[in-house]
């Protein structure tokens, strides 16, 4: 089972993140906040770690939704995703 879902759902997000070790970051840009990311391992270069409040509001005012994973083809744990438009 490896279909991607996709959802709005703030916990829904945050706990997925977590259960994979996943870090809610951004890449400042000019505007809006910034492009979000979630970070796993070590802490990428690009990437500014901030707190979930900041990571909701950018995904808020952005309108996105979030595409992710559960599981690869193999059945592992997968760490896609994705931050796509509503």
């Amino acid at each position: 089972m490896s279909e991607s879902k996709t959802t709005t759902d703030h916990e829904e997000i945050r706990e997925w993140a977590e259960s994979r070790e996943g870090r809610p970051s951004v890449i400042r840009t000019e505007g809006k906040g910034g492009v979000l990311r979630l970070d796993f391992g070590e802490k990428e270069e690009d990437f500014e770690e901030v707190e979930w409040d900041e990571f909701f509001k950018i995904f808020e005012e952005s309108k996105l939704a979030f595409l992710y994973q559960e599981e690869t083809k193999d059945g592992s744990t997968s760490r896609f995703n994705k931050f796509v438009e509503r």
